[in-house]
């Protein structure tokens, strides 16, 4: 695929990023999983097909989603549940009449991102997660639940907490059990801060921090992951390209009609990837047109996701289709944007050289 090739080369010597994993399937067959650049331009460290690259916001669709898919299977919540009745302590923090369902579509009134980071960095370790819960009640609504979409990093990590209240496990546990083990995923992980973590070279670095003071390598971006130990609703995953596109592949197979390993049925995928709304799905995006970052070409459809750090990824039911794209855009600064003009352009290009335009 040369044509992808060079358009990802000339991406990297037009500085959009340093490094680039690209793997795409078609029908269960990979048709190129090949590195690009620098994975540490400070080290000189090249990136690898093996480097594990910081997710990001991937982590909503690739891990808290496929968490909540569990737990309905398991009958533990249902999807137009008001939260409140799962976590009685929202009462009277007006978010009363938001459901399961409005968290997952992001329709839930609540805002997109809090820099609570900074507040909970002043709390010892052990006490950050009681902090956490006291921010996302007594935050406001912006909007009455159901009435608008907002993109919201908030949600998520009431999501995260109702994972970990309903199923009695730490949410990172509780994905590996009940989502990854199942479906053989092994390189999709979250980095616990206070744990042995695998050797830093592996590691693709992202940004020089600048409440951090530091080169962040092996270390999760988002600065409200960090502060609650690198493990969140919203961001904390971390992985390869080729786990990505393995993970979505198994998927697509079940939208399909097969029935996959423990909650994930062909019924539950097919219902998570169904359009709601603006955008979205259960946990996953839609191509929006114009100007999607899937392209032109993936059908209506299709589901994805982007992740800040300059990951992304999108799946096309209808020919098969999966593209996984991550690079460390954010390396060394997180200001450079170039990548939102090349995505749709990458996305065109692989369906063109496929011959499936």
């Amino acid at each position: 695929m040369k044509d992808t090739e060079n358009l990802i080369t000339d991406a990297i010597d037009s500085a959009i990023f340093p490094g680039a994993v690209i793997a795409v399937s078609l029908k269960g067959k990979l048709a190129i999983h090949k590195a690009f650049g620098q994975a540490d331009i400070f080290a000189g460290q090249p990136m690898t097909i093996e480097t594990f690259l910081d997710l990001a916001s991937l982590t909503k669709p690739l891990a808290t989603a496929p968490a909540i898919m569990a737990l309905e299977h398991a009958k533990k919540l249902e999807l137009d549940q008001p939260v409140v009745e799962l976590l009685p302590v929202l009462d009277g923090s007006g978010k009363e009449e938001i459901t399961v369902r409005q968290l997952l579509n992001h329709t839930s009134g609540l805002p997109d991102w809090r820099p609570w980071f900074v507040q909970l960095m002043k709390v010892p370790g052990e006490q950050r997660n009681a902090r956490m819960q006291e921010l996302l009640i007594a935050e406001p609504l912006d909007a009455n639940p159901g009435k608008q979409t907002v993109y919201s990093d908030l949600g998520f990590m009431i999501l995260a907490w109702l994972i970990e209240e309903l199923s009695g496990q730490r949410l990172d546990r509780y994905v590996n059990a009940e989502v990854y083990d199942p479906l053989n995923v092994e390189d999709l992980f979250y980095l616990d801060r206070w744990s042995v973590a695998p050797p830093v070279e592996r590691f693709a670095a992202t940004q020089l921090c600048p409440w951090r003071n530091r080169l962040l390598k092996g270390q999760v971006d988002d600065d409200n992951a960090w502060a609650m130990g690198g493990i969140g609703g919203q961001a904390g995953l971390f992985g390869t390209a080729v786990e990505v596109c393995a993970l979505m592949e198994a998927l697509l197979l079940a939208n399909g009609g097969t029935d996959l390993s423990g909650p994930f049925t062909s019924e539950t995928i097919c219902r998570y990837f169904e359009r709601e709304g603006e955008g979205r799905t259960l946990g996953f995006d839609v191509p929006t047109r114009p100007g999607s970052s899937s392209g032109e070409y993936f059908s209506d459809s299709s589901v994805g996701h982007l992740g800040f750090t300059g990951t992304s990824f999108w799946a096309d039911p209808e020919r098969g289709l999966v593209v996984v794209l991550l690079t460390n855009r954010v390396h060394p600064f997180r200001f450079n944007d170039g990548i939102r003009s090349f995505r749709p352009k990458l996305h065109d290009t692989v369906v063109q050289e496929l011959g499936l335009a």
